[in-house]
């Protein structure tokens, strides 16, 4: 369980410090032979901070609970 909390705990830091990022995609639009003309989208993907703060706290409570038994 020290392990899970570990892990929580340095995830939670994370998503706190960086709130998002964008995935992107490449679709192809035109194909005539050899002349190809292909897109990029970038598709955001956000969470709020407390979820972070949220997860850091978890991850603490389960590393002292852990210690405890």
């Amino acid at each position: 369980m020290k392990n899970f909390g570990i892990v929580l705990l340095v995830l939670g830091l994370i998503m706190t410090v960086f709130t998002g990022f964008n995935v992107i995609t490449k679709k192809e639009v035109v194909d005539l032979g050899p002349v190809e003309i292909n897109k990029e989208e970038k598709t955001p993907i956000y969470w709020s901070p407390i979820t972070g703060a949220v997860l850091a706290a978890a991850g603490l409570v389960i590393i002292f609970v852990g210690k405890r038994k």
